[in-house]
């Protein structure tokens, strides 16, 4: 029963995280979706900055703090170890979706490109950061990533097998292209309004100083194997690598 549960409760969190990141499509680009990162009605902008700080402040330290192995050794003395995972990426969703709830507009705009090639070509590089960010969780095993491989594992009574240390296609070129796409998804806006900018800066931050933190736990977990492949590979723009 424990293991059925354990399944359920892994499938209930992917199905939220995807709804989550299809909703956070349509919020970033200002698309479909009922209420997005410029719409609704303008307050004060002070009152709007505070909240919106907060919102990504709350974002930022669900991310790195639940990532950091000491606080993963706390967590599963609480819940079991093969919903570690799953746990992280429901509270991942939902502070994505307490952020799509409560974001404030802030409608000033920063920039407006109104050439149609222009604009052409900035909608093409948000829909490739989107794809960039998609396809870079296949590559390193997209189901392990949300927790559906650990609690599926566990049904199973088998042990969750490793991903291990691995850099597939864009990880050969760039260490984190799943940042990388979330980057050019935040900034490749035709109309960029203050709250945007917002948005884009914040994320822009934590992005850096997630990977420090991750970083670190990389070479933590495998030594040389990760120092080398730092010193090689650019860390968020994709280069050719350097010779070893």
């Amino acid at each position: 029963m424990s293991g059925l549960f354990g399944l359920l409760y892994g499938i209930i969190a992917y199905a939220i995280s995807l709804v989550a990141i299809v909703y956070s499509v349509g919020f970033v680009g200002d698309l479909w979706v009922p209420k997005s990162i410029d719409s609704g009605p303008a307050g004060p902008v002070l009152e709007a900055v505070i909240v919106n700080l907060v919102l990504l402040g709350l974002f930022a330290a669900q991310h790195s703090i639940m990532a950091r192995q000491g606080f993963k050794h706390w967590l599963t003395s609480i819940i079991p170890q093969p919903i570690e995972r799953s746990t992280y990426v429901l509270a991942a969703s939902l502070v994505l979706l307490l952020i799509f709830w409560q974001w404030r507009p802030i409608p000033e705009i920063v920039w407006n490109v109104t050439s149609e090639p222009g604009r052409t070509i900035l909608w093409a590089i948000f829909w490739l950061g989107w794809a960039t960010v998609l396809f870079s969780t296949f590559l390193i095993d997209h189901f392990d990533l949300f927790g559906l491989r650990q609690v599926a594992a566990n049904w199973q009574g088998k042990p969750a097998p490793s991903p291990g240390f691995r850099t597939p296609m864009l990880y050969q070129f760039v260490r984190h292209p799943i940042y990388f796409g979330f980057l050019l998804a935040s900034w490749a806006i035709p109309t960029m309004t203050l709250g945007h900018l917002l948005f884009a800066v914040g994320i822009t931050g934590y992005i850096f100083i997630g990977i420090f933190l991750e970083e670190r736990d990389l070479v933590a977990l495998y030594g040389d194997k990760y120092r080398d492949y730092r010193r090689r590979v650019s860390m968020v723009v994709p280069m050719p690598p350097k010779k070893k």
